[in-house]
């Protein structure tokens, strides 16, 4: 599959500091790649070196294969992006806002903006002025321009910001549509883990400066930890010590559960639940639980608090929306 995205050696230092440490990743065609990372990680840093508004110490950048520093302007012809705060002439309104970007792209000023307020569900809010619009809807307006053009790159920074449960949902399909159906690649940066669980194909880790992992999707559901979750109404003692005679790997967590991570239990529960049941220990719950993208991300950057052995947001501005493990 084609290369659309690479960056090789990327380092960037100001002074004796270095935000970016020989990050070298790749984005193929159609890919959605979700950027993670903890604030300062260094994701706006490299969205900024990708479209060639911060030359790097050294590595280089590739879009489209052609060298991002070396390339002439009508690259930015395939390129859609937003970048941190979206940008409006508050004045304008939502229409006249995107007819101004229509007519500096060359394109037909009218078509082109109806067309992005139809597929950003903006044509409500086409005569409102830019400075009345909710956050979530100058995200959007935001999003518009970057896709009014209809670029085969898309490289967004925090897209779903301010979106309400509904609008998320909708950037999420809208993307997902883009990559499936029309073969556009999204380097998408966000602190809502649990949203890029849903959307992204490859995700990249950044700490520190550094890529600390690359993972596509499938590899994350193989990898992360699964557990099967037993309550029992009374004697979880002698329920673990029945399951551990049927061969299974038991421990009672603090809350009094019993949790068990054999592959055969996750795959089958309903045969411990039948050994439990048969010996009279009847069962208030059974549920298998999978590890969510927050707590294997915040695994891997370190950020577990050793006091209580749960992973916590302290350490950077992230979203967890199931507290790390998740069903």
């Amino acid at each position: 599959m084609e290369e659309v995205i690479r960056t090789h050696g990327l380092t960037k230092q100001y002074g004796d500091y270095s935000v970016l440490k020989d990050v070298s990743l790749t984005v193929k065609r159609g890919e959605i790649y979700g950027f993670l990372g903890l604030n300062g990680a260094g994701k706006t840093t490299t969205i900024r070196m990708l479209l060639g508004m911060i030359r790097p110490t050294s590595g280089e950048v590739s879009i489209l294969g052609r060298r991002v520093h070396e390339a002439k302007p009508d690259l930015w012809q395939h390129v859609g992006y937003m970048v941190e705060t979206p940008y409006a002439y508050p004045n304008f309104t939502v229409q006249e806002n995107l007819r101004l970007i229509a007519r500096l792209r060359g394109l037909p000023e009218q078509r082109a903006a109806d067309e992005v307020m139809e597929r950003l569900q903006l044509k409500r809010y086409a005569a409102t002025k830019a400075k009345h619009l909710s956050l979530g809807n100058a995200q959007k307006l935001g999003l518009a321009k970057a896709m009014i053009h209809r670029p085969s790159v898309l490289i967004l920074d925090e897209p779903t910001n301010a979106l309400d449960p509904a609008g998320i949902v909708q950037v999420r399909e809208l993307l997902r549509s883009l990559a499936e159906q029309e073969g556009i690649t999204v380097f998408i940066s966000s602190h809502i883990l649990e949203e890029m669980s849903k959307l992204a194909s490859r995700i990249g880790i950044i700490h520190g400066g550094a890529l600390v992992e690359e993972i596509s999707s499938r590899e994350f559901e193989q990898l992360r930890r699964k557990r099967l979750v037993i309550h029992v109404r009374e004697r979880a003692d002698e329920a673990q010590q029945l399951l551990d005679a049927a061969g299974y790997t038991v421990q009672i967590a603090s809350a009094g559960h019993l949790e068990l991570s054999d592959e055969q239990a996750i795959r089958q529960p309903e045969l411990a639940a039948r050994l439990l049941v048969e010996a009279g220990l009847p069962l208030a719950a059974l549920t298998v639980e999978e590890e969510g993208l927050e707590s294997y991300f915040l695994e891997r950057v370190g950020a577990a608090d050793p006091r209580t052995d749960k992973y916590t947001a302290q350490t950077g501005n992230l979203s967890l929306a199931n507290g790390g493990i998740s069903k």
